[in-house]
């Protein structure tokens, strides 16, 4: 009987560790963040600024990034590229907010584009709606819940 205990046990043990071993490959091919290119028909003005942001991001020179795919997105507005390289810009120089809503905008705009989509810059911003706040109800309006009587 014990042996049948072990098996299970050291069966278990393997699930565990392979599970394990499959979570930190995924995490270590993470794709490196990477500027986008501008959708055809937008202003050539909008695609060389783009170009030009994109080689300072790729420097790591994020504040020259940042003004080149501002320029870009005031050119092409409509653009989710556009907006989407902004945000990356900020994100490199910590400006986190201003990026969160950059990538929603970005993602807003190209509701097909699953490199926006799905892009891990993207994903620790959450939904559109940013973090739920829990909201307080004026006094003597709320009313109990369940398990929320007198302690």
């Amino acid at each position: 009987m014990k042996s049948v205990s072990a098996m299970k046990y050291l069966s278990l043990l393997g699930v565990v560790l392979l599970l394990l071993g499959s979570v930190a490959c995924a995490k270590a091919k993470a794709k490196p963040l990477v500027p986008l290119a501008l959708e055809s028909g937008v202003k050539p003005q909008a695609v060389s600024l783009t170009e030009q942001g994109t080689q300072a991001y790729q420097s790591r020179q994020f504040d020259e990034a940042k003004k080149y795919f501002s320029q870009a997105m005031d050119l092409a507005p409509q653009s989710g590229p556009a907006h989407y390289n902004y945000a990356l810009a900020l994100n490199a120089l910590g400006d986190t907010e201003q990026a969160r809503q950059q990538f929603l905008e970005a993602a807003n705009l190209a509701p097909g584009d699953k490199v926006i989509w799905d892009s891990p810059a993207l994903r620790p911003f959450g939904s559109p709606e940013g973090p739920k706040v829990h909201k307080e109800h004026p006094v003597g309006t709320s009313r109990p819940g369940i398990g929320s009587g007198p302690r």
